[in-house]
């Protein structure tokens, strides 16, 4: 039943059926798919619509009539405001269920795969504090809550320290407490608001491109290693001096502190300096070796290298990487997307050699550094788009693969990559995925000549919709 049909309609007693894409639930009035934040499958509700596309609804729970045995009470003061996390109503065994489905529903309908071999997922042994980095946001457009008084603020009271509201550029949720990341993560972040607001620095104006202080980024490793990078607009050297002074005086922790002057309208710091302002140059991150009693493998992460953000879980998530691919020793195995070469480091010592392609120079620097870290010397790195460079010529120069192991980003291979797989033809391909949905489309296209074996999810980021995935596929001969 519908009732205010101009402009939008309220749909009134609907059941929440699923969990569906970007953290949001799904319901389903008649042919129309509605999708819902903040609800679990099983509540019902009735919905505003607020937003109608061409195949889908959205819209928003205004009442509840009845609630899922599946929910939760949150645990942060932040939840249905901030962008993350928002799955922290649903429990975690169901969390993981519609993980699994996810993936196994991508299979099925995208990739057309029958009779899926989908292992159980591999849950975090972290639900909290399990993310290894954060960015947070300065800003003077701080986003007011219900408990906020009615009226014009004072302009430091306006002032932010936190994440950006879903939709909203130019809004920061203020944040008092995270739980992703370990302290003294969120100690950090408030002192640092103090200090500013003590000394009356200024925060960024995302509309007018003005403001001293922009970002805040903090990394951590599992061996104590705490890296925090300031990014300031420009360089006004006494006030990066004294704020820095200050924040290593209070955390004695801290093993490294870097600086960035960004004077861009965007937040990418990726292609500006780094001032290394104290401490190490870089953190130091250790995994265990596949077989029981090997040695530690060792990377060096500098201040912007990329590293799983889960460094518990990665483990498990190489680990699987390494039992799919069922190394005999002797292999040449291409690591496609490797990154900072973290697999391709990782499985070195299994193999006859490794060869690793990425795109991002600075990546295959690291990947370098690590490799002879290690002392590795069956490790060939090279820079360029995979989609260039695996050619018959490079195949030729660097050897046959008999196992190709690809982790692309999150859009999938290039199609070229793909005609190139179905070329090399390789005995085996290990795809390693954090988009199931890409992931079943590129397999879809690589059954002409391979056979999905199985597949491994696992839970890289409790509370959230993502999820990882591993398959193995087989050439058929």
């Amino acid at each position: 039943m519908r009732k205010n049909q101009r402009p939008f309609p309220v749909f009134e007693k609907v059941e929440i059926l699923d969990a569906g894409s970007e953290g949001n639930a799904v319901a389903r009035v008649g042919e129309i798919v509605v999708f819902v934040p903040f609800v679990v499958p099983g509540d019902v509700v009735d919905i505003q619509v607020i937003r109608k596309k061409r195949s889908f609804y959205e819209g928003k729970a205004i009442r509840f009539h009845s609630f899922s045995d599946k929910r939760v009470e949150p645990f942060c003061e932040h939840f249905g405001t901030c962008g993350g996390c928002k799955w922290q109503h649903l429990r975690y065994e169901d969390q993981l269920y519609y993980k699994q489905k996810q993936v196994e529903d991508n299979l099925a309908r995208i990739g057309k795969v029958e009779k899926i071999q989908v292992l159980p997922i591999l849950r975090s042994s972290e639900e909290q504090y399990y993310r290894n980095k954060l960015e947070f946001t300065f800003s003077n457009h701080r986003w007011l809550t219900s408990v906020d008084p009615v009226g014009q603020l004072p302009e430091n009271e306006m002032n932010a320290l936190g994440f950006h509201i879903p939709r909203l550029f130019d809004k920061v949720l203020d944040i008092k407490n995270c739980y992703l990341q370990p302290d003294p993560s969120n100690a950090i972040r408030l002192f640092l608001k103090a200090f500013a607001l003590k000394h009356g620095l200024s925060f960024y104006d995302v509309r007018k491109w003005t403001g001293f202080l922009r970002n805040l980024i903090i990394r951590n490793t599992t061996t104590g290693d705490l890296l925090v990078i300031m990014v300031f607009r420009e360089n006004a050297e006494e006030d990066i001096r004294d704020m820095l002074n200050e924040l290593i005086n209070a955390f004695p922790q801290i093993t490294s502190v870097f600086y960035v002057i960004n004077p861009k309208k965007n937040d990418v710091i990726n292609d500006l300096p780094l001032y290394h302002f104290y401490g190490k140059k870089f953190m130091t991150e250790r995994m265990p070796g596949f077989k029981h009693g090997d040695p530690d493998i060792e990377f060096q992460i500098g201040p912007v290298s990329f590293f799983q953000t889960n460094s518990r879980q990665a483990v498990r998530l190489y680990k699987t990487t390494v039992e799919f691919a069922s190394f005999k020793g002797n292999e040449t195995v291409y690591d496609l997307y490797t990154g900072t070469g973290t697999i391709a480091n990782y499985i070195a010592p299994l193999i006859n050699q490794v060869v690793g392609i990425e795109s991002i120079p600075s990546a295959i620097e690291d990947a370098k550094v690590n490799a002879n870290l290690n002392g590795f010397t069956n490790t060939h790195f090279f820079t360029g788009e995979t989609e260039k460079l695996l050619t018959s010529e490079f195949i030729r120069e660097n050897g046959q693969p008999e196992i190709i192991i690809t982790d692309p980003p999150r859009s999938g291979m290039h199609e070229k990559v793909i005609r190139a797989l179905l070329t090399v033809i390789p005995e085996k391909i290990v795809y390693v995925s954090c988009n199931p949905a890409t992931q079943a489309r590129d397999i879809s296209l690589l059954t002409e000549r391979y056979t999905l074996i199985k597949c491994q999810p696992l839970d890289m980021f409790p509370h959230t919709q993502h999820v990882e995935n591993v398959v193995l596929l087989e050439r058929m001969d």
